[in-house]
């Protein structure tokens, strides 16, 4: 395949592991507002913290740059993939899309033939309102299915390419691309509408939600009633429908996409009967209040919080369960302390930050872990985890 010009807006977890996927065959362009983030791109360095993208960085030949000037970025491009972050807002009831809404106004100005791919998750009816805004069929939405810290992997071995929009030579040739640069060429590529494919992206993520929200309620059961969810998870999942994956308890789903993806998608449904969808809600809810009345029955003088982000090996934390655990404690008095290396101040949320283990270990009568590592080997004994597949290192 010939190489074309690919601009990139958003340097995200899904921009840029799909520019690190994409540089090794065609001419990568990243833009993004963050001064910091071009500069360490253009420095040849990862601006996340995500093992393949940073591995890729350092030994893969990319041909790869980035700019905050959105002239430079747009006006030579064949194809502009948009991936800025969407929130979703509960004022309105709906995601804010005005940072997609912002850059296609500008890439259908300054550029007449690109193909413009929404890869941020909008609301449903979102992309179709934008191409009759613009009279155009150039603009589609093809979403992303990706874990975090397993952003360039899951990229490189995708399960499937879901396109909104219609099936013709420009839209044909962005699938071209994809496959050309996944290892794993054995996915099915699946052309819809617009709505059809934002409904892909809203359901794929309420069912993940709804699994997590699953064997979460199973542990509270276990855990009230003196039972091993280990041994029920277990007896359970061997069933092949239901399946030994996505399956280990933790003190509630979060992260980027869990949870505003299932407020979205309760918003979407309007007036249509569901009771499911925001039972889903309101049990992430359920579940993180439940452990927070765990943590607090033990009685600990000082609790210790280990770890703020989701999953190891990734910088995020945004609605992170551990959050909302954190706010409940706090507002029932009790005294608290973060282990978090990549938080730079002193306290988050006026708790003392302690940044280095030992000391923080030391501090804790219990530890609090979301998911537990090799870290907590040593103090299992004033651990509180719900990671049951990992509390025995």
């Amino acid at each position: 395949m010939n190489k074309v010009k690919i601009t990139i807006v958003g340097a995200g977890y899904v921009g840029m592991s799909l520019a690190v996927l994409l540089a090794k065959h065609h001419e990568i362009k990243v833009l993004d507002i963050d001064k910091e983030k071009v500069q360490m791109i253009n420095a040849k360095k990862s601006p996340l913290a995500d093992k393949d993208i940073e591995e890729a960085f350092k030994k893969e030949d990319l041909n790869l740059f980035a700019t905050a000037d959105s002239l430079d970025a747009f006006v030579e491009a064949d194809y502009i993939i948009i991936a800025t972050p969407t929130h979703f807002e509960e004022d309105t009831n709906s995601f804010d899309s005005t940072s997609v809404e912002t850059v296609i106004d500008i890439a259908m100005k300054e550029n007449k033939k690109a193909l413009i791919v929404i890869k941020s998750t909008v609301g449903i009816g979102f992309t179709e309102s934008q191409a009759s805004k613009h009279k155009t069929e150039r603009i589609i939405f093809s979403p992303e299915f990706l874990r975090e810290g397993k952003a360039l992997h899951d990229n490189l071995n995708p399960s499937r390419l879901v396109i909104g929009g219609s099936e013709n030579k420009l839209t044909i040739s962005f699938s071209d691309i994809m496959k050309e640069a996944a290892i794993n060429k054995e996915f099915d590529t699946l052309f819809m509408s617009y709505r059809e494919a934002e409904s892909v992206k809203l359901f794929s993520n309420t069912y993940l939600a709804m699994r997590v929200a699953f064997f979460n309620e199973l542990d509270s059961f276990s855990m009230q009633n003196d039972m091993d969810s280990l041994n029920i998870i277990h007896g359970v999942s061997s069933d092949s429908r239901i399946g030994n994956y996505y399956n280990n308890p933790s003190f509630g789903y979060g992260g980027y996409c869990l949870p505003k993806d299932t407020k979205q998608l309760l918003a979407d449904f309007k007036d249509t009967p569901q009771s499911l969808i925001k039972s889903i809600i309101e049990s992430n809810e359920i579940r993180k209040q439940f452990i927070s009345k765990k943590i607090q029955d033990i009685k600990a003088n000082t609790i210790g919080i280990y770890r703020l982000i989701m999953k190891d090996g990734s910088d995020n934390f945004r609605a992170s369960s551990v959050l909302s655990i954190i706010d409940s404690l706090k507002e029932n008095g009790l005294e608290i302390v973060i282990y978090e290396p990549i938080i730079n101040s002193s306290s988050y949320q006026e708790i003392p930050v302690i940044k280095e283990l030992n000391s923080f270990i030391r501090t804790a009568d219990i530890i609090i872990a979301n998911r537990v590592t090799d870290e907590l080997s040593e103090v299992k004994h004033k651990t509180f985890t719900r990671d049951i597949f990992n509390s025995d290192l």
